[in-house]
């Protein structure tokens, strides 16, 4: 099974279309050897600075640049459901190939 990983959901179906993925599931269709589904948005975001260290909670100049070490991301709450339905078919044993169609930018 390939999964193909396409910017928005217009673009999804365009391609479940064309290569014969026409049953639908949650978040996704799937036919013909292939899985489809696609992102909403940015499914991820960085971390406020808060989540580095509690006194960037509060707005100060003086803590300014705030350069962590290792940048964190988290899944953004409008994306979450997505995010979980993209997880889920990308730890499918029949997945054995990502295909991604999103923009190149």
């Amino acid at each position: 099974m390939k999964l193909v990983l396409a910017e928005k959901p217009s673009v999804a179906m365009s391609l479940s279309k064309v290569i014969g993925a026409n049953q639908r599931g949650d978040g996704y269709m799937e036919g013909n050897g292939y899985l489809v589904s696609w992102c909403v948005g940015h499914l991820v975001e960085l971390s406020q600075p808060e989540a580095y260290d509690e006194k960037y909670a509060k707005w100060r100049y003086d803590d300014l640049p705030i350069l962590p070490d290792h940048w964190r991301y988290q899944v953004s709450a409008s994306t979450k459901k997505q995010f979980g339905i993209l997880k889920k078919l990308m730890q499918r044993k029949d997945v054995e190939s990502l295909i991604c169609a999103t923009d190149a930018g």
